[in-house]
C-alpha cells in the first residue's frame, strides 16, 4: 500500500488494509514481495497530482500490477491516459470497489486458523496515536478547492459508530485521538431532525471521557466553536484548535468565497483565550491568490501580528484542475508568490520563536513519540504529529517508551522546537 496525501486518506488506507487482512491478505513491506500494489492518491493540488502519477509510475515499474484509488481516482481518464497499464481505478472511499479489484487481481486464499485481526484493525500510525475520521465530504464552495467534487457533500458518521471505534482504539493502547474530517465543526449538521444544533459538542465531550488526549483538526470558526473551549479548559479536549483561516483581507476572502469577517475572528480568538488561556491555535494560509495586491498581503501580515497564532503553515497559490479560482483575473507572478511566502514565513517564525521562548522554565505535559540513544522525541499538547514542533529530552530518557505521558521542564527553545528534562517528582 502506497498512501499519499492527508490524514483522511491515511484513514481510508487503514480501512482498506483492515478489510483485506480480515480476508487473509498480508501487507508486503516492499514492491518485490507484493502480488499487487494499491496506490491511494491525492488530487488536491497540481503538485499532488504529479506526485500521485509519479508514485503510480514507480509502482508499475517496480511491480507491474497496480490498483489506483483515492482523490485522483475521481478522474480515471487522467490516470489511464498517463498509465494505461493500471489494473483498476476507483474513486475515494469506495472500499468495496478496491476490494473487488484486489480479488480480481489476486484471489484470496483465507485461512481462518491463522488470519487473526486485532479488534482495532490495522493502522499505519504508531501504536500510541490514531486518526479518527468523523465525517466525509464538505458543503463549502471555496473557489480554490475541489474537495466537494472529489469527496461529495458532508456526510457525518453516526456518533455511536465513532465512539465505538474510539473505544476500541483506546482499549488497544492508543493514547491520543486525532479527530479529522473536511469540516469538523460541521459534524452532524447534515442530519435531518437532529436534537442539537451542533452535534460536535456532545461528541467531543463523549470522546473526552475515554481517557486519551483528543485533538481537533480542521475546525471552521463557526459561532458554536466557542462552546468547545470550556471542554478544553476542563481538560476533556486538548487546548488546541486547527482552523484553516486561509487569509485575512476581506476582499481576498470574498474572492475565495470564504467568510470575510477577519476582525470578528480576532474577537473570537480573544474570547477563546479568555476562556482557556493555554489554548494553542494552528492555521494555514494561502499567499499569491489571484488578485492579491501588496496592500492586501501587508494586511495579512498585520493581522498575523495581532492574532499571534501559535502554529502557522503557508502555501503558495496553485491552480487546481477544475477549481473556479483558475478563471479569476490578475494571476500573481510566481516570483511574487515566492517573495511573499518568504516574508510571511519570516513573520510567522518570529511569532513562534517568541511564544516558545515564553515556555522556558515552565513545565509541560508531553507524549513520547520515539526514543533512541540520543534523545526522546516528544510533543506537547500544542503539537500535532507530523505538522507541528517537537520537544526533545536528551538526558535521563532511557526508561521512556512511545506513548508515555510525562511532565517536562522546558530548558531551551528555538523557532519551532523545545528541549527539556523530566520534571522532578
Amino acid at each position: 500500500m502506497v498512501s499519499l496525501g492527508c490524514p483522511k486518506a491515511l484513514v481510508d488506507s487503514e480501512r482498506i488494509l483492515t478489510r483485506l487482512a480480515a480476508e487473509g491478505y498480508a501487507v508486503s513491506p516492499d514492491y518485490a514481495g507484493a502480488g499487487v500494489v494499491i496506490v491511494n492518491t491525492c488530487g488536491f493540488l497540481d503538485s499532488a497530482r504529479a506526485e500521485s502519477l509519479a508514485a503510480i509510475g514507480e509502482a508499475l515499474a517496480e511491480n507491474g500490477r497496480v490498483i489506483v484509488t483515492g482523490c485522483l481516482g475521481a478522474e480515471p481518464e487522467y490516470i489511464t491516459g498517463a498509465h494505461p497499464r493500471v489494473l483498476a481505478v476507483t474513486s475515494p472511499h469506495q472500499y468495496e470497489a478496491v476490494l473487488d479489484a484486489v480479488h480480481a487481481a489476486l484471489p484470496p486464499a483465507p485461512d481462518p486458523f491463522v488470519d487473526l485481526l486485532p479488534a482495532s484493525g490495522l493502522r499505519l500510525t504508531p501504536r500510541h496515536y490514531a486518526y479518527l475520521k468523523i465525517s466525509e465530504g464538505c458543503n463549502h464552495a471555496c473557489r480554490f478547492c475541489i474537495i466537494p467534487d472529489l469527496r461529495g457533500p458532508l456526510a457525518s458518521r453516526l456518533a455511536r459508530a465513532v465512539l465505538r471505534e474510539a473505544e476500541r482504539l483506546v482499549e488497544s493502547g492508543v493514547r491520543e485521538l486525532l479527530v479529522i474530517s473536511q469540516d469538523t465543526s460541521a459534524y452532524g449538521t447534515d442530519w435531518k431532525g437532529r436534537p442539537e444544533k451542533a452535534p460536535i459538542l456532545s461528541l467531543a465531550r463523549e470522546l473526552g471521557g475515554l481517557g486519551a488526549w483528543v485533538r481537533l483538526h480542521y475546525v471552521y470558526p463557526y459561532p458554536h466553536v466557542r462552546e468547545l473551549i470550556p471542554l478544553m479548559a476542563e481538560g476533556l479536549v486538548l487546548p488546541y484548535l486547527d482552523i484553516p483561516f486561509q487569509h485575512a483581507h476581506p476582499d481576498v476572502l470574498r474572492r475565495m468565497a470564504r467568510p470575510a469577517a477577519s476582525a470578528r475572528v480576532l474577537e473570537e480568538i480573544a474570547a477563546w483565550r479568555a476562556i482557556c488561556p493555554e489554548i494553542a491555535l494552528r492555521s494555514t494560509f494561502i499567499v499569491g491568490y489571484p488578485g492579491e495586491s501588496e496592500a492586501e498581503f501587508e494586511y495579512l501580515l498585520d493581522w498575523l501580528d495581532e492574532a499571534q497564532l501559535d502554529r502557522v503553515g503557508c502555501f503558495q497559490y496553485e491552480d487546481v484542475a477544475g477549481a473556479a479560482s483558475n478563471a479569476l483575473p490578475d494571476q500573481v507572478p510566481q516570483e511574487v508568490k515566492e517573495e511573499r511566502w518568504h516574508r510571511f514565513m519570516e513573520r510567522a517564525q518570529a511569532i513562534s520563536a517568541a511564544k516558545l521562548a515564553e515556555k522556558v522554565g515552565k513545565a509541560q505535559e508531553v507524549i513520547v513519540d520515539e526514543v533512541d540513544e540520543e534523545a526522546a522525541t516528544c510533543r506537547t499538547k500544542a503539537d500535532a504529529p507530523e505538522i507541528d514542533g517537537n520537544l526533545f529530552i536528551d538526558g535521563g530518557h532511557e526508561g521512556l517508551r512511545p506513548g508515555d505521558v510525562v511532565r517536562v521542564e522546558v530548558e531551551e527553545a528555538s523557532e519551532y522546537d523545545l528541549w527539556g528534562r523530566i520534571a522532578p517528582g
